[in-house]
């Protein structure tokens, strides 16, 4: 059974979008590459690098702070929060990836923006590489694609 339905899709057209990055310094090796991932994915689709601006944060929990305020000024179309936090010895790697996911959903929850989550959570080092352009794709070229998506979506319902 099919409805007639009007069905809406997004497309990834970053044309005359203004984007923010934010990027956690923490792990830096691993950001940085999802940060050129990201970039370079904007670029191949309508971005131009003066309506990308990046933000560089400590770590993973600032990334969210950063994120909400760059939203409240209303001045971006799309946000992309990327970092990485792999596990360790202790419980603080379940805190910090939970504090991190949910900030960042909070914006998404927002409906007024389009957002794109590019923080791995990872067990390894090795784990984290297989995610900036290795075996599981390139997560920050993904979360900025996904935030560009998100945003044409939000424009269909603009008044």
């Amino acid at each position: 059974m099919s409805l007639d339905a009007p069905q809406l899709a997004g497309q990834v057209d970053a044309t005359g979008m203004r984007i923010g990055i934010i990027v956690s310094r923490f792990n830096e090796d691993i950001t940085e590459a999802l940060l050129g991932g990201a970039q370079q994915a904007l670029l191949e689709h309508g971005a131009v690098a003066g309506d990308v601006d990046v933000v560089h944060v400590p770590g993973a929990l600032e990334i969210g702070t950063i994120a909400a305020r760059m939203a409240n000024t209303e001045n971006y179309d799309a946000l992309v929060c990327l970092g990485c936090v792999i596990r360790g010895g202790t419980a603080h790697f379940e805190h910090v990836c939970r504090i991190a996911m949910d900030m960042i959903a909070d914006i998404g929850m927002r409906g007024d923006i389009g957002i794109g989550n590019g923080v791995l959570t990872v067990d390894t080092h090795a784990q984290a590489e297989e995610r900036i352009g290795g075996a599981h794709g390139h997560k920050g070229a993904e979360a900025a694609l996904t935030a560009v998506e998100v945003a044409m979506l939000l424009r269909q319902w603009e008044v």
